[in-house]
């Protein structure tokens, strides 16, 4: 079972958007495998996957037993009929995505709703009184936002109130800690983290020579490229040894140390195969000992 409550299963990877090579069957057996290893928690969004993919298929394992799990659901983005991203965080827009959002899902209720970006077209306020609106139907337990700064989540939560955050966060991407968690957490808000193993490259699974599918989106991020890679590349070999120590996988100390930090309430573990979240799932928090090792070699690579 998982021994730690803050392991979210996200389904991004299953939406087969930016994911080359994603089945129904592979995205099945991955939500199965990550429920029968304790998983309680999962992040969905209105866009993930161009037709509802996502929500489609959590739903085959949620809609039946609510009670039994807390779904994370997001409206205020779209696929457009060319499959081009859109943002939208008008009134209308937000309360007919969160109605078709638990039509997919065949629920009557999602436990956590997300405004899933600030639209920059958009008033703040509108968009948190849409989303306050669909709290006080019933449409959701709580509201929450995603990718904001820490003054849009001020007046959002003015408005709303707010449950929780999502923003980006791993071991070597780490501002967010400062300029994004710590703040909000100031304010009785946790923060759900998503990157903690930044597309892959700190589960230690991507080799220095590593050829990327046609199609793959990650070789376009910084990260991925020239001396950054090779930073990181040194960064994994050296969790690989801390690995060797603790008996943890690289995948699992990456996790562990991000649910570790102060303000964490989760970590969003994408997967798209079964044996990549049955590893993932057995992440926990990290003793000060192992957390001093790993900031320590990454503060050679990536000085903060």
């Amino acid at each position: 079972m998982n021994p730690s409550s803050k392991i979210v299963l996200g389904l991004w990877p299953i939406a087969g958007v930016t994911t080359v090579g994603v089945t129904d069957s592979d995205a099945r057996e991955t939500i199965r495998t990550a429920i029968d290893g304790g998983v309680t928690m999962f992040d969905t969004a209105y866009s993930y996957g161009y037709d509802g993919e996502s929500d489609r298929l959590l739903s085959e394992f949620v809609s039946g037993d609510p009670d039994r799990f807390f779904v994370m659901g997001k409206v205020g983005q779209r696929y457009t009929v060319d499959r081009d991203r859109a943002v939208d965080g008008s009134a209308s827009q937000l309360t007919a995505d969160a109605e078709e959002h638990l039509r997919r899902l065949k629920l009557e209720q999602i436990d956590l709703l997300y405004l899933h970006q600030p639209d920059p077209n958009v008033a703040l306020e509108v968009s948190a009184g849409a989303m306050l609106k669909l709290k006080e139907r019933g449409l959701c337990r709580s509201v929450g936002i995603c990718n904001a700064t820490t003054e849009q989540i001020r007046q959002f939560a003015d408005i709303a109130g707010c449950a929780a955050i999502q923003c980006p966060l791993n071991l070597i991407q780490r501002d967010s800690l400062q300029t994004t968690i710590a703040p909000t957490a100031a304010r009785g808000i946790g923060s759900y983290v998503f990157w903690t193993l930044m597309k892959g490259l700190l589960a230690g699974k991507i080799t220095r020579d590593h050829q990327f599918a046609k199609g793959d989106s990650r070789p376009n991020y910084p990260i991925f490229q020239g001396e950054q890679r090779r930073k990181a590349h040194d960064i994994v070999d050296r969790l690989g040894q801390i690995g060797e120590q603790t008996g943890k996988t690289i995948a699992q100390l990456s996790i562990g140390w991000a649910i570790s930090q102060p303000g964490v309430a989760g970590a969003l573990v994408g997967a798209r195969r079964p044996d990549q979240i049955a590893e993932t799932v057995d992440a926990t928090e990290l003793s000060s000992d192992v957390l001093s090792e790993i900031d320590e070699e990454v503060k050679q690579h990536f000085p903060w």
